[in-house]
């Protein structure tokens, strides 16, 4: 059964923050000479792989608000820039925005039940929500609103 993880995005004010962010670090590891990835480094390895794995996505709090998932393509050893240890968890290059869901901030990363996560915005099917600006529906998420 499929388990997804949250985490806070921090230091991105938006959705856009996060893709600029994301570009920049992709095009500075092949400018190094690294393979083009894109992963999040984190401390800890998910003891639940196999359902992270299972077509699990990472989703990100940006502003209190649940807002982009990634998909979770694969769980490596990585190794931080000061010789620690870490987890990295590779990610799939698409951000896919979802509903707006409220989250008040944490530390680390959690689990998030298939169940539980908010449903993708549908760009394909006029999804009043995805032709929104990001954030306006952040702000409408946190009135409770939406």
């Amino acid at each position: 059964m499929t388990v997804h993880i949250v985490k806070l995005c921090v230091g991105a004010d938006s959705i856009e923050d996060l893709q600029g962010w994301q570009a920049a670090r992709l095009i500075a590891s092949v400018e190094h000479g690294g393979e083009p990835e894109i992963f999040h480094q984190t401390r800890m390895v998910p003891k639940r792989q196999d359902a992270v794995l299972d077509g699990g996505s990472l989703y990100w709090v940006i502003r209190g608000a649940i807002q982009v998932r990634q998909r979770i393509v694969g769980i490596r050893e990585g190794q931080r820039e000061d010789g620690a240890r870490c987890c990295r968890l590779m990610l799939d290059v698409d951000l896919v925005g979802v509903r707006p869901a409220p989250r008040r901030a944490f530390q680390g990363w959690r689990y998030l039940e298939a169940d539980d996560a908010p449903p993708d915005l549908d760009r394909s099917e006029g999804d009043r929500l995805a032709a929104m600006p990001a954030q306006m529906r952040r702000e409408l998420a946190e009135l409770c609103l939406i």
